[in-house]
Protein backbone atom coordinates (compact mmCIF):
# COMPACT_ATOMS: atom_id res chain seq x y z
CA UNK A 1 0.00 0.00 0.00
CA UNK A 2 1.32 3.68 -0.51
CA UNK A 3 0.42 6.41 1.63
CA UNK A 4 -1.63 9.26 -0.12
CA UNK A 5 0.13 12.41 0.98
CA UNK A 6 -0.66 16.28 0.83
CA UNK A 7 0.80 19.70 2.25
CA UNK A 8 -0.65 22.28 3.19
CA UNK A 9 1.98 25.05 3.71
CA UNK A 10 4.50 25.37 0.90
CA UNK A 11 7.42 27.29 2.07
CA UNK A 12 11.11 27.02 3.44
CA UNK A 13 9.88 23.94 5.92
CA UNK A 14 8.14 21.64 3.73
CA UNK A 15 10.52 22.49 1.11
CA UNK A 16 13.71 22.16 2.80
CA UNK A 17 12.72 18.86 5.13
CA UNK A 18 9.41 17.45 4.37
CA UNK A 19 9.29 17.18 0.58
CA UNK A 20 12.78 15.34 0.27
CA UNK A 21 12.03 13.27 3.28
CA UNK A 22 8.90 12.01 1.55
CA UNK A 23 10.65 11.54 -1.77
CA UNK A 24 13.40 9.54 -0.61
CA UNK A 25 10.56 6.84 0.83
CA UNK A 26 9.69 5.68 -2.44
CA UNK A 27 6.97 3.72 -2.66
CA UNK A 28 5.66 3.88 0.81
CA UNK A 29 4.39 7.35 0.26
CA UNK A 30 3.01 9.84 -2.63
CA UNK A 31 2.88 13.38 -2.05
CA UNK A 32 -0.28 13.66 -4.05
CA UNK A 33 -1.24 17.17 -3.38
CA UNK A 34 0.10 20.38 -1.90
CA UNK A 35 -1.74 23.58 -0.58
CA UNK A 36 -0.87 27.26 0.04
CA UNK A 37 -2.64 30.45 0.08
CA UNK A 38 -0.06 31.69 -2.29
CA UNK A 39 -0.79 29.33 -5.19
CA UNK A 40 2.25 30.48 -7.11
CA UNK A 41 4.12 28.74 -4.58
CA UNK A 42 2.25 26.13 -4.47
CA UNK A 43 2.99 25.47 -7.90
CA UNK A 44 6.52 26.10 -7.47
CA UNK A 45 7.26 23.57 -5.11
CA UNK A 46 4.73 21.32 -7.22
CA UNK A 47 6.42 21.64 -9.93
CA UNK A 48 10.23 21.08 -8.10
CA UNK A 49 8.76 17.70 -6.53
CA UNK A 50 6.63 16.61 -9.42
CA UNK A 51 3.36 17.02 -7.44
CA UNK A 52 0.26 16.47 -9.70
CA UNK A 53 -2.64 18.80 -7.97
CA UNK A 54 -2.19 22.01 -6.54
CA UNK A 55 -4.86 23.71 -4.21
CA UNK A 56 -5.44 27.22 -2.13
CA UNK A 57 -7.81 26.10 -0.04
CA UNK A 58 -6.43 23.20 2.33
CA UNK A 59 -10.32 21.91 2.81
CA UNK A 60 -10.53 20.71 -0.77
CA UNK A 61 -7.72 17.95 -0.94
CA UNK A 62 -8.56 16.03 2.46
CA UNK A 63 -10.36 13.69 -0.11
CA UNK A 64 -7.87 13.70 -2.18
CA UNK A 65 -5.49 11.97 0.56
CA UNK A 66 -5.07 9.25 3.40
CA UNK A 67 -2.17 12.14 5.88
CA UNK A 68 -1.35 15.48 5.79
CA UNK A 69 2.00 17.54 6.76
CA UNK A 70 1.14 20.83 8.12
CA UNK A 71 3.98 23.17 7.53
CA UNK A 72 1.95 26.73 8.05
CA UNK A 73 2.84 29.33 11.23
CA UNK A 74 1.58 28.57 13.87
CA UNK A 75 -1.48 30.40 14.62
CA UNK A 76 -2.97 27.98 11.98
CA UNK A 77 -1.65 24.45 13.32
CA UNK A 78 -4.80 23.54 15.76
CA UNK A 79 -7.59 24.55 13.21
CA UNK A 80 -6.08 22.70 9.93
CA UNK A 81 -5.27 19.55 12.56
CA UNK A 82 -8.88 19.75 13.15
CA UNK A 83 -10.39 20.15 10.01
CA UNK A 84 -8.15 17.51 8.94
CA UNK A 85 -9.00 14.64 11.73
CA UNK A 86 -12.62 15.41 11.22
CA UNK A 87 -12.37 14.79 7.73
CA UNK A 88 -10.63 11.26 8.76
CA UNK A 89 -7.60 12.41 7.69
CA UNK A 90 -3.62 11.29 10.06
CA UNK A 91 -2.02 14.44 10.55
CA UNK A 92 1.41 15.36 11.16
CA UNK A 93 2.04 18.44 12.09
CA UNK A 94 5.08 20.45 12.45
CA UNK A 95 6.27 21.96 16.13
CA UNK A 96 5.04 23.31 18.16
CA UNK A 97 1.78 21.64 18.53
CA UNK A 98 0.19 25.14 18.45
CA UNK A 99 -0.41 28.40 19.82
CA UNK A 100 -1.38 27.38 23.37
CA UNK A 101 -2.23 24.61 25.58
CA UNK A 102 -6.17 25.15 24.78
CA UNK A 103 -5.51 24.80 20.94
CA UNK A 104 -3.66 21.52 22.00
CA UNK A 105 -6.12 20.03 24.06
CA UNK A 106 -8.87 20.71 21.35
CA UNK A 107 -6.25 18.60 18.78
CA UNK A 108 -5.91 15.83 21.41
CA UNK A 109 -9.57 15.29 21.61
CA UNK A 110 -10.14 15.46 17.73
CA UNK A 111 -7.65 12.70 17.37
CA UNK A 112 -8.85 10.95 19.91
CA UNK A 113 -12.59 11.09 18.67
CA UNK A 114 -11.59 10.48 14.81
CA UNK A 115 -9.44 7.66 15.80
CA UNK A 116 -6.88 8.71 13.11
CA UNK A 117 -3.22 9.38 13.99
CA UNK A 118 -1.65 12.63 15.26
CA UNK A 119 2.08 13.45 15.38
CA UNK A 120 3.99 16.64 15.91
CA UNK A 121 7.57 17.89 14.08
CA UNK A 122 10.07 17.25 16.94
CA UNK A 123 12.87 15.76 14.79
CA UNK A 124 15.39 16.28 17.28
CA UNK A 125 14.40 12.82 18.70
CA UNK A 126 15.44 10.97 15.65
CA UNK A 127 18.67 12.88 15.80
CA UNK A 128 21.53 9.25 15.96
CA UNK A 129 22.95 11.29 19.47
CA UNK A 130 19.38 11.25 20.86
CA UNK A 131 18.57 7.78 20.01
CA UNK A 132 21.81 6.63 21.64
CA UNK A 133 21.17 8.57 24.73
CA UNK A 134 17.30 7.19 24.68
CA UNK A 135 18.71 3.76 25.05
CA UNK A 136 21.70 4.25 27.26
CA UNK A 137 18.47 5.67 29.67
CA UNK A 138 16.45 2.86 28.71
CA UNK A 139 19.39 0.07 29.35
CA UNK A 140 19.61 1.95 32.95
CA UNK A 141 23.61 2.96 32.64
CA UNK A 142 22.43 6.03 34.69
CA UNK A 143 19.93 4.90 37.32
CA UNK A 144 17.43 7.22 38.09
CA UNK A 145 17.76 10.86 36.74
CA UNK A 146 18.27 13.64 39.14
CA UNK A 147 19.20 16.78 37.34
CA UNK A 148 18.69 17.69 33.54
CA UNK A 149 20.30 20.66 31.55
CA UNK A 150 18.84 22.00 28.32
CA UNK A 151 21.10 24.46 26.69
CA UNK A 152 20.00 25.48 23.06
CA UNK A 153 21.67 28.79 22.36
CA UNK A 154 22.69 30.91 19.50
CA UNK A 155 25.16 34.06 19.31
CA UNK A 156 23.30 36.49 17.01
CA UNK A 157 21.20 34.16 15.04
CA UNK A 158 17.70 35.82 14.98
CA UNK A 159 15.69 34.53 11.53
CA UNK A 160 15.33 36.93 9.11
CA UNK A 161 12.65 35.41 6.59
CA UNK A 162 9.11 34.20 7.18
CA UNK A 163 7.18 34.97 10.18
CA UNK A 164 8.90 34.29 13.23
CA UNK A 165 9.35 37.19 15.01
CA UNK A 166 5.95 37.82 14.48
CA UNK A 167 3.71 37.06 17.38
CA UNK A 168 0.39 36.94 16.71
CA UNK A 169 1.47 34.34 14.11
CA UNK A 170 3.98 32.33 15.72
CA UNK A 171 2.98 33.17 19.62
CA UNK A 172 6.28 33.78 20.90
CA UNK A 173 10.19 33.59 19.34
CA UNK A 174 12.93 31.65 20.54
CA UNK A 175 11.13 29.26 23.09
CA UNK A 176 8.21 28.63 21.13
CA UNK A 177 10.21 28.00 17.89
CA UNK A 178 14.08 26.65 18.92
CA UNK A 179 13.45 25.80 22.92
CA UNK A 180 10.75 23.56 22.57
CA UNK A 181 13.02 21.10 20.48
CA UNK A 182 15.07 20.54 23.59
CA UNK A 183 12.40 20.60 26.05
CA UNK A 184 10.46 18.00 24.05
CA UNK A 185 13.83 16.36 23.49
CA UNK A 186 15.18 16.39 27.14
CA UNK A 187 11.05 15.30 28.62
CA UNK A 188 11.52 12.64 26.28
CA UNK A 189 14.58 11.02 27.22
CA UNK A 190 13.11 11.59 30.82
CA UNK A 191 10.21 9.83 29.49
CA UNK A 192 7.88 12.55 30.51
CA UNK A 193 7.64 12.86 34.13
CA UNK A 194 4.93 14.89 35.52
CA UNK A 195 5.83 19.11 36.10
CA UNK A 196 4.92 20.52 39.23
CA UNK A 197 6.60 24.11 39.48
CA UNK A 198 8.21 26.28 36.73
CA UNK A 199 9.54 29.79 37.05
CA UNK A 200 11.07 31.41 33.44
CA UNK A 201 12.18 34.90 32.92
CA UNK A 202 12.14 35.95 28.98
CA UNK A 203 14.16 38.52 27.48
CA UNK A 204 14.43 40.79 23.87
CA UNK A 205 16.77 43.84 24.84
CA UNK A 206 19.17 42.48 22.43
CA UNK A 207 16.71 42.66 19.52
CA UNK A 208 15.35 45.60 19.96
CA UNK A 209 18.04 47.66 20.31
CA UNK A 210 19.09 49.59 16.56
CA UNK A 211 21.86 48.89 14.67
CA UNK A 212 21.53 44.59 14.73
CA UNK A 213 24.47 42.49 13.75
CA UNK A 214 23.03 39.45 12.85
CA UNK A 215 24.26 36.46 11.49
CA UNK A 216 20.71 35.32 9.71
CA UNK A 217 19.35 38.33 7.82
CA UNK A 218 17.48 41.23 8.95
CA UNK A 219 14.54 42.18 10.72
CA UNK A 220 12.75 45.41 12.09
CA UNK A 221 13.98 45.95 15.74
CA UNK A 222 11.32 48.52 16.44
CA UNK A 223 8.73 46.06 15.97
CA UNK A 224 10.50 43.04 17.98
CA UNK A 225 7.75 41.55 20.52
CA UNK A 226 8.98 38.23 20.68
CA UNK A 227 11.45 37.03 23.44
CA UNK A 228 14.88 36.38 21.77
CA UNK A 229 16.57 34.75 25.19
CA UNK A 230 14.44 32.69 28.02
CA UNK A 231 15.68 30.61 30.58
CA UNK A 232 13.65 28.83 33.13
CA UNK A 233 14.14 26.50 36.15
CA UNK A 234 11.53 23.20 36.43
CA UNK A 235 10.71 20.96 39.05
CA UNK A 236 8.90 17.43 38.88
CA UNK A 237 7.48 14.75 41.10
CA UNK A 238 10.17 12.81 42.80
CA UNK A 239 12.57 15.81 42.82
CA UNK A 240 13.72 15.72 39.48
CA UNK A 241 14.95 19.23 38.18
CA UNK A 242 16.07 20.71 34.69
CA UNK A 243 17.83 24.11 34.10
CA UNK A 244 16.71 25.38 31.13
CA UNK A 245 18.11 28.06 28.72
CA UNK A 246 17.07 29.01 24.94
CA UNK A 247 18.06 32.05 22.54
CA UNK A 248 18.32 33.29 19.22
CA UNK A 249 20.52 36.18 20.14
CA UNK A 250 22.70 35.40 23.33
CA UNK A 251 26.24 37.05 23.95
CA UNK A 252 28.55 34.31 24.03
CA UNK A 253 31.30 33.00 22.36
CA UNK A 254 29.88 30.50 20.33
CA UNK A 255 26.84 28.36 19.53
CA UNK A 256 25.79 25.89 21.93
CA UNK A 257 23.20 22.44 21.79
CA UNK A 258 24.12 20.83 25.08
CA UNK A 259 21.80 18.37 26.84
CA UNK A 260 23.28 16.59 29.90
CA UNK A 261 21.11 14.54 32.17
CA UNK A 262 22.76 13.44 35.90
CA UNK A 263 21.87 9.87 37.53
CA UNK A 264 22.22 8.11 40.60
CA UNK A 265 24.44 5.89 38.82
CA UNK A 266 25.85 7.88 35.87
CA UNK A 267 25.47 10.65 34.02
CA UNK A 268 25.54 11.35 30.08
CA UNK A 269 25.72 14.01 27.18
CA UNK A 270 23.77 14.11 24.42
CA UNK A 271 25.59 16.58 22.10
CA UNK A 272 28.09 15.36 21.79
CA UNK A 273 27.33 11.82 22.94
CA UNK A 274 29.62 10.18 26.04
CA UNK A 275 28.46 8.41 28.81
CA UNK A 276 29.49 9.44 32.43
CA UNK A 277 30.20 7.15 35.27
CA UNK A 278 31.83 6.37 38.59
CA UNK A 279 33.04 2.38 38.37
CA UNK A 280 35.80 0.18 39.56
CA UNK A 281 36.89 2.68 41.72
CA UNK A 282 37.37 5.44 38.58
CA UNK A 283 35.94 8.04 36.68
CA UNK A 284 35.13 6.77 33.28
CA UNK A 285 34.15 8.76 30.51
CA UNK A 286 32.79 6.89 27.11
CA UNK A 287 32.10 8.28 24.13
CA UNK A 288 30.93 6.78 20.84
CA UNK A 289 32.95 5.61 18.31
CA UNK A 290 30.25 4.92 15.81
CA UNK A 291 26.20 5.35 16.21
CA UNK A 292 24.15 3.89 13.99
CA UNK A 293 21.47 5.91 11.87
CA UNK A 294 20.41 8.14 9.34
CA UNK A 295 22.45 11.18 9.32
CA UNK A 296 19.05 13.66 8.76
CA UNK A 297 16.38 13.56 11.94
CA UNK A 298 13.74 14.83 9.34
CA UNK A 299 13.97 11.28 7.45
CA UNK A 300 13.11 9.12 10.05
CA UNK A 301 10.65 11.72 11.37
CA UNK A 302 8.61 11.40 8.30
CA UNK A 303 9.39 7.44 7.81
CA UNK A 304 8.12 6.84 11.43
CA UNK A 305 5.01 8.56 10.54
CA UNK A 306 4.48 7.39 7.02
CA UNK A 307 5.05 3.71 8.53
CA UNK A 308 2.54 4.58 11.87
CA UNK A 309 -0.28 5.40 8.71
CA UNK A 310 0.47 2.03 7.14
CA UNK A 311 -0.13 0.13 10.99
CA UNK A 312 3.68 -0.78 10.73
CA UNK A 313 5.17 0.91 13.59
CA UNK A 314 4.05 2.53 16.34
CA UNK A 315 4.52 6.89 16.53
CA UNK A 316 7.36 7.99 18.41
CA UNK A 317 6.30 11.88 18.87
CA UNK A 318 2.52 11.47 20.36
CA UNK A 319 0.21 14.28 20.77
CA UNK A 320 -0.26 14.05 24.42
CA UNK A 321 3.92 14.13 25.04
CA UNK A 322 3.69 17.41 22.42
CA UNK A 323 0.64 18.20 25.09
CA UNK A 324 3.04 18.65 27.92
CA UNK A 325 5.55 20.81 25.88
CA UNK A 326 3.08 23.39 25.21
CA UNK A 327 2.11 23.26 28.88
CA UNK A 328 5.50 23.87 30.18
CA UNK A 329 5.73 26.47 27.40
CA UNK A 330 2.79 28.44 28.63
CA UNK A 331 4.25 28.14 32.25
CA UNK A 332 7.59 29.67 31.25
CA UNK A 333 5.63 32.58 29.49
CA UNK A 334 2.95 33.07 32.14
CA UNK A 335 5.67 33.31 34.62
CA UNK A 336 7.83 36.12 33.28
CA UNK A 337 4.81 37.30 32.67
CA UNK A 338 3.61 37.27 36.70
CA UNK A 339 7.03 37.37 38.26
CA UNK A 340 5.63 34.34 39.88
CA UNK A 341 6.35 30.41 39.69
CA UNK A 342 3.81 28.79 38.06
CA UNK A 343 2.67 25.40 39.80
CA UNK A 344 0.70 22.56 38.43
CA UNK A 345 -1.78 20.95 40.04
Amino acid sequence: MTLKMGIIGAGGIAKGRHLPAYKSLGDRVAVTSICDINPEKAREAARLFDIPKVYDNYIDLFSEVDAVTICTPNKYHADITIDALNAGVHVLCEKPMAMNTRECEAMVQAAEESGKLLSIGYHYRFMKNAQAAKKVIFEDEIGAPLVARSQSLRRRKVPGWGVFTNKELQGGGSLIDYGCHFLDLTLWLLDHPKPVEVTGRAYNQLSSKPDQVNEWGTFDNRGFEVEDHVTAYITFEGGLSLLFETSWAANINEDIENLSISGEAGGLDVFPFRLNQAKHGMLLNSEAQWIPGHEDPGFDLVKNFTDACLGNEELIVKPEEALQVTKIIDAIYLSNETGRSVTFT
